[in-house]
């Protein structure tokens, strides 16, 4: 397969150790972590060939995530080097009843100040198969937008399938002008292949989720009211051709119920079906960032890993999203034999 190419930032992501909250211990622990590298990381780790384009600052810190994404086997040989500084979030897990909590300190980044011009998008999507982007991107700011917008033209140019993960994040929508729902609408117009959760889904459409309430894995889906759901968003974004719904139900801090739903057309558009996967219950989450990222990495590696085969893409796609749950930090390393032997099991 051609190579999948992943365009967003890198963060630098800083924690207290054993659950404690921000404002309490000395010291952090930092780990690198973004949602575009989180997904060119899952597929590395699942044998993809894959590039991470982004810009760092030409510092030591720059440098380390950089390295950080070669040991794992990302092709690095695009990012663009500039800037003053990396963008960075803080993050204190959930405990008990206390919920995880997200602060940002992204302004002004390496990463944030990209502009249309600054990429050489036809050099590196000349032997793409995917081009992967978020909405993460479009939110930090204005020029990052068009940036993201100026690769979609060469990618729909050169005929590469576009990849699109809604990632809502409400706080980082800050410059002059920021429309996030059009915004959001736009890119999804743009894209072959989706992911969001429900939360995200139900934003974007304006439109309120079926109730998802699993206590256990026998939870009865309310599946004719998400098919006319998807028909419905399929009505406004003709293009896409899978979409693909996570679920969660946090019945505790370290107990989730984690599902997915996939509306997929396998011919061309002509007609769509809609998939379920198993419901897993999680008992003992480590570490839920980079979930949804798993997700989406695990669509993309088995549109091509399994090409017509819709219901093994949703299963193997939340597989891999139910391993990441147990690995600390943003990147899923589950391999393809662990979510293989996980698949047996369901």
């Amino acid at each position: 397969m051609k190579k999948i190419v992943t365009f967003g930032e890198l963060l630098l992501r800083l924690s207290k150790n054993d659950h404690q909250r921000l404002s309490q211990g000395d010291y952090f622990t930092c780990k690198y972590g973004g949602s575009e590298a989180n997904v060119a990381v899952s597929l590395a780790t699942l044998g993809d060939q894959v590039e991470y384009v982004t810009r760092l600052p030409d510092t030591p810190v720059g440098h380390a995530g950089l390295m950080r994404l070669q040991e794992l086997g990302v092709d690095c040989r695009h990012v663009l080097w500039g800037g003053q500084r990396i963008g960075t979030y803080y993050f204190e897990p959930a405990a008990g009843m206390r919920s995880a909590k997200v602060v940002y300190d992204r302004a002004n980044s390496a990463s944030s100040e990209l502009k249309p011009g600054m990429m050489p998008w036809e050099e590196i999507l000349k032997d793409a198969a995917v081009l992967h982007v978020t909405g993460i991107t479009a939110a930090i700011s204005r020029s990052s937008l068009d940036a993201t917008l100026e690769a979609l033209d060469v990618a729909d140019r050169l005929g590469v399938l576009v990849s699109y993960d809604i990632n809502y994040r409400k706080n980082l929508w800050q410059y002059e002008g920021a429309d996030p729902r059009a915004t959001l609408g736009l890119l999804l117009s743009r894209c072959d292949l989706m992911f969001g959760d429900a939360i995200e889904f139900e934003y974007l459409c304006q439109r309120k989720q079926p109730p998802y309430t699993a206590t256990d894995t026998k939870f009865q889906m309310q599946m004719d009211e998400y098919r006319e759901w998807f028909e419905d968003l399929h009505r406004q974004y003709p293009r896409c051709r899978k979409w693909l719904m996570g679920m969660r139900n946090m019945v505790a801090s370290s107990r989730h119920l984690l599902t997915a739903l996939l509306y997929s057309s396998d011919d061309g558009g002509k007609s769509y079906q809609l998939f379920k996967a198993p419901i897993h219950d999680i008992n003992g989450v480590v570490d839920p960032s980079g979930v949804g990222d798993a997700f989406m990495a695990g669509l993309i590696h088995t549109v091509h890993a399994f090409p017509n085969n819709p219901q093994l893409q949703v299963n193997y796609s939340l597989a891999a999203s139910a391993l990441k749950n147990t690995i600390p930090g943003d990147f899923n390393l589950a391999t393809d034999e662990e979510i293989t032997e996980l698949l047996a099991n369901y």
